[in-house]
């Protein structure tokens, strides 16, 4: 689900604000925390430390992939679970059942595991510093979702994004590693026009990708990284966020990217977010990518409202609308969904449901279809 922000600095926190930390989606959105990156030295011995360094990072997606099977039996395991019947959000006088606390406990204490490793491994390459002296794993994020949508084959999907912060390295640059779509990767789009968050069959490759990135200032950072093993990609990254009222925000994004299929592009996102009430809120989000491969720009827009029951549950509508100028059908896509999200084992493993009516059009000489979709997805955060 998509971030509800009103917060301004110096004012009193909106209410409302408890919507923003529910809903922030992992996949394309911005991260507040900056990590780290290398200090080299530009000697002849640093500069072949330099071309160490580079070799290994080539290898952490490999290392990401070794490990994927653990990671996507630990969800379907996590995933079957919130399925079943019995495994519901506890209360204060109904404890969870105890092979619920287990297998929750078991699985975020295995995926945290493997990522304080792999953070331990990357810091070690730049320093002798142990990584207890201020090496932190953070916004870790592990999704799982199973997908079905009227005239699509099912699809189930599996999201892993963390970041590190490693104590060899400088303060204002910072390590990230995950696996999600390819095309999500490079263009930066934001989380809620994933193939994913609308319910679509995806056709496309899921990577895993790993890179640094420098924060400039608290607007501007840089990227690059390394996506299915040595597809590079570079980002450059612009956000901005101006308050209007109390209760009002908007919000704005571009990225310029640059990868081997695409070249270069960019992708510009704008939103605007009202507060009704405390528990109460609305946003219109729109986003468009182009590219000097496609040269048509691809666009999308949402508008959504939601409503905050407490405790991290949250109800949602949303009406989304899509298309590629250029390919003969002005509006490719077209639909409502409506969705449920709240808290299945404490307050780090958050499960929902959505139920969508779609309306899509391949292309100018197909018919537009009508669609029913629903589907179930789980996140843990770690």
């Amino acid at each position: 689900m998509p971030p509800i922000h009103l917060a301004a600095p110096q004012r009193e926190a909106h209410p409302a604000e408890t919507l923003r930390a529910h809903l922030e989606h992992g996949g394309g959105q911005r991260a507040p925390e900056r990590a780290a990156a290398p200090r080299l030295t530009a000697d002849k011995a640093g500069r072949g430390e330099r071309r160490g360094h580079a070799a290994r990072w080539r290898y952490i997606p490999h290392v990401l992939t070794r490990h994927s099977h653990h990671i996507t039996s630990l969800s379907l395991a996590l995933l079957a679970c919130v399925a079943a019947p019995p495994c519901h959000a506890a209360t204060e006088d109904e404890p969870p059942p105890p092979e619920v606390s287990i297998v929750a406990e078991n699985a975020r204490s295995t995926v945290r595991s493997i990522a304080v490793w792999l953070a331990r491994g990357v810091d070690s390459w730049f320093g002798d510093r142990p990584f207890e002296q201020g090496g932190k794993v953070s916004d870790g994020r592990l999704s799982t979702a199973l997908l079905l949508r009227q005239h699509d084959k099912p699809d189930f999907d599996v999201r892993f994004n963390a970041r590190f912060r490693l104590p060899n390295v400088e303060e204002r640059l910072y390590a990230f590693v995950g696996r999600d779509d390819q095309r999500d990767i490079i263009t930066d789009r934001p989380g809620a026009f994933s193939r994913q968050d609308r319910l679509l069959d995806d056709t496309r490759d899921r990577d895993f990708f790993a890179g640094l990135g420098r924060a400039l200032n608290d607007s501007v950072d840089l990227r690059l990284g390394l996506r299915g093993g040595l597809n590079p990609f570079a980002q450059a990254r612009y956000r901005s966020e101006w308050l209007i009222g109390p209760n009002d925000l908007a919000d704005f994004r571009q990225t310029v990217f640059w990868s081997l299929d695409d070249r270069f592009g960019s992708t510009t996102a704008f939103s605007y977010e009202h507060a009704f009430t405390p528990e109460l809120a609305a946003r219109w989000l729109n986003s468009a990518t182009i590219t000097q491969e496609s040269e048509h720009f691809e666009w999308s827009t949402l508008l959504g409202a939601y409503r905050s029951f407490g405790d991290q549950r949250v109800l949602a509508l949303e009406t989304l609308a899509s298309g590629e100028t250029g390919s003969g059908v002005a509006l490719g896509d077209y639909g409502v969904q409506v969705r449920w999200e709240q808290p299945v084992y404490q307050d780090w493993l958050l499960g929902g449901v959505v139920l969508g009516h779609f309306w899509p059009r391949e292309d100018e000489d197909s018919p537009r279809l009508r669609a029913w979709a629903v589907g179930v997805n789980l996140k843990m955060r770690f």
